[in-house]
């Protein structure tokens, strides 16, 4: 039995909350508000984010990061991607050297365009990033539903503990050595979703989505590699799998606010009603970053970052897509 300490207590932290505290793992989880804290210490339900999960009484909840962190084991970070730094700022005073942290937060820095490992490296050096991601909504995770996913870390050893303290019948956990290509899966599959939401808004079909999704993760592996993944990591489960079940899925918060916005709403009503962090929306502007730096060509991304902040028409962003000059496949996959 490990003492796991969560950072973040939204759908994805109360869940992993529930599979480790199942496993037999002694489960402490941080939320920087004292509403959330009581309604899920009282209530043993997430009632916003997962209504009708039922969470042990075994599992702790705090605003105190002391308390939630002393004598862990392992940390595992679970917050919207753009306030990584500033809650490792937060917790940092409680980490030991060499710890394992366990990041589950997707997405990349809006202000820098930085990995969320490379956040977290650069505040506090010390430690041993693990990202544990690939295709696997809280909502599922929480009540049983078979899930696979990817322990990405440039530390073998590391992967594997993580490996071992989540796996289980219900979730199974590969590894891999590849932690840039896993973090750029996990933060571009959601600006995919969002643009799979907009083709659900504007009516298109099935074909539409199709060409949508093959084509975005040709986009997000031409970056990975120009970063320095594996161009394979792309084709498992921090890639194709991620996108596939982002841009699906009605648990998806990220397609939801894609087909509000494909509709006609605004970015910010859009936000607003989906009443969730949409990560598609900041990682949109990182990666057209990332695309301008490394000089990658990412039309779909580039059409995603005019709708979404020059306001662009979403059925002239599609046709102008549809228009570019021919191609052909093979020598434009980037594989």
């Amino acid at each position: 039995m490990a003492v796991i300490s969560i950072i973040g207590a939204g759908s994805w932290g109360t869940s992993l909350s529930v599979l480790l505290n199942k496993k037999g793992h002694d489960v402490r989880v941080w939320s920087l508000f004292q509403d959330e804290v009581d309604m899920l210490n009282n209530e043993r339900e997430h009632k916003k984010n997962l209504p009708g999960v039922k969470i042990p009484d075994t599992v702790m909840f705090t605003t105190d990061i002391e308390k939630c962190l002393k004598g862990h084991d392992y940390i595992v970070l679970v917050v919207p991607s753009q306030v990584v730094r500033e809650t490792c700022r937060l917790f940092a005073p409680y980490v030991y050297k060499d710890d394992i942290v366990v990041i589950c937060s997707k997405g990349l820095e809006e202000k820098t365009g930085m990995r969320l490992s490379e956040v977290l490296l650069s505040e506090i050096p010390n430690v041993q990033p693990v990202a544990l991601y690939g295709p696997s909504h809280a909502e599922e995770v929480a009540v049983g539903i078979p899930t696979t996913v990817v322990a990405a870390s440039e530390n073998r050893d590391a992967a594997m503990k993580v490996q071992d303290i989540f796996m289980s019948p219900e979730f199974r956990v590969y590894t891999s050595s590849d932690l840039i290509g896993a973090e750029i899966g996990a933060a571009l599959k959601n600006v995919i979703a969002l643009c799979g939401g907009i083709c659900d808004g504007l009516g298109y079909g099935d074909n539409s989505k199709a060409a949508l999704i093959t084509r975005g993760i040709t986009e997000i592996a031409r970056l990975g590699k120009a970063m320095g993944a594996n161009p394979k990591t792309f084709t498992g489960l921090t890639g194709i799998g991620d996108v596939i079940v982002t841009a699906t899925s009605n648990h998806s918060r990220n397609l939801r606010a894609g087909r509000l916005i494909g509709k006609g709403y605004t970015v910010e009503e859009a936000q607003k009603e989906v009443r969730m962090v949409v990560e598609g929306i900041s990682a949109t502007r990182a990666a057209k970053e990332l695309a301008d730096k490394y000089k990658v060509s990412m039309p779909i991304v580039e059409e995603a970052y005019k709708i979404l902040f020059e306001g662009k028409d979403c059925k002239k962003a599609v046709y102008d897509l549809m228009t570019r000059s021919r191609k052909h496949e093979s020598e434009y996959t980037g594989w």
